[in-house]
C-alpha cells in the first residue's frame, strides 16, 4: 500500500494537466480554424496535411476527422524517429478518418550517408545536419507534395522567434510553385492547444508528459528546462536563430 502511494504521488504530472489553459478568446480562435480548414478542403484541393504527430498536427487532424473533411494527412518517417512516435503513427492510422499516408527516405540515400559521414554526422556540423534533413525529410516531402493545391502545417507563431510573423495562410509560394500554405493554429498558445487535446480528449505523443514540447528525430530532440525557449531541444548545439530543418524554410 505504502509503495502505490508513493509511486502514484511521485507519477510525473501530464502534459494537459501543465499546460492546458485556454485564451479568454478561445472560442474564437477555433472558430477561425475551423473555417480556415473548411475553405482549404472547398477551395485548394488537392490539400493535404504535414504530421509530425506533435502536440498542435494532432489537434489538426482531429479537426479534419470531426469536421469530416477530405484532407489526407501525410506523416515523415525518417527513419530516425522515437519509438513513442511511432506507435502514435500506428495508433492514428488505425482509428483516422482522413486518409494517413507515410512517406520514408530513400533507403540507399540514408545507408550511403551513414556509410560516408557516420550515424552521429548531424553533430559535426550544420552542413551536415542538413544534409542529414534533406535526404531523410526534404525530398520525402517533395514526394508528398507533388500534385498538391496546398498544403496545411501545425506552424504557430508562438513557437520561436523565426515563427513571430507566420500567416494563417501563406501564399507567398503561390506563383513559383503553385502552392498554398496554410497554418490554421498560427494564433493559438500552447495552452490553446493542451486544452483543446485535454477537452477533446486527443491521443497525443507521451513524450510531451516528458518535457518534450517540439519532437522530431530522435538523435536531434531532447527535453527542455524551465525557462528554456519552446524549441531549445531541436538541435541544441546549433545557433538558436538557425533551428529549422528546412521543411519551413522559403528558398
Amino acid at each position: 500500500m505504502t509503495s502505490s502511494l508513493f509511486s502514484a504521488r511521485t507519477a510525473p504530472a501530464k502534459a494537459t494537466d501543465l499546460h492546458a489553459k485556454a485564451s479568454p478568446d478561445f472560442a474564437a480562435k477555433l472558430a477561425e480554424t475551423q473555417a480556415l480548414l473548411q475553405r482549404a478542403a472547398a477551395e485548394f484541393a488537392p490539400v493535404t496535411q504535414a504530421s509530425s504527430l506533435g502536440a498542435e498536427d494532432v489537434v489538426i487532424t482531429h479537426l479534419i476527422n470531426r469536421l469530416q473533411l477530405d484532407i489526407p494527412v501525410f506523416v515523415l518517417e525518417t527513419g530516425a524517429l522515437h519509438t513513442e512516435t511511432l506507435a502514435l503513427l500506428e495508433r492514428t492510422q488505425a482509428h483516422s478518418r482522413a486518409p494517413m499516408h507515410v512517406f520514408r527516405p530513400e533507403q540507399e540515400a540514408v545507408i550511403q550517408f551513414v556509410r560516408e559521414k557516420g550515424q552521429d554526422a548531424m553533430y559535426q556540423s550544420m552542413d551536415l545536419r542538413k544534409a542529414c534533413c534533406g535526404i531523410r525529410k526534404m525530398e520525402p516531402l517533395a514526394r508528398a507534395l507533388t500534385g498538391q493545391r496546398a498544403w496545411i502545417t501545425g506552424l504557430r507563431q508562438e513557437q520561436s522567434n523565426v515563427r513571430a510573423e507566420v500567416p494563417l495562410l501563406d501564399t507567398s509560394e503561390e506563383a513559383s510553385k503553385n502552392l498554398a500554405k496554410f497554418n490554421p493554429l498560427a494564433r493559438w498558445t500552447w495552452g490553446d492547444v493542451w486544452h483543446y487535446i485535454a477537452t477533446n480528449q486527443v491521443d497525443y505523443n507521451p513524450l510531451h508528459d516528458q518535457f518534450f514540447p517540439s519532437i522530431g528525430c530522435a538523435p536531434c530532440t531532447r527535453a527542455i528546462s524551465l525557462g528554456e525557449a519552446f524549441r531549445a531541444g531541436r538541435w541544441w548545439w546549433e545557433d538558436e536563430a538557425a533551428k529549422e530543418c528546412g521543411l519551413h524554410v522559403k528558398h
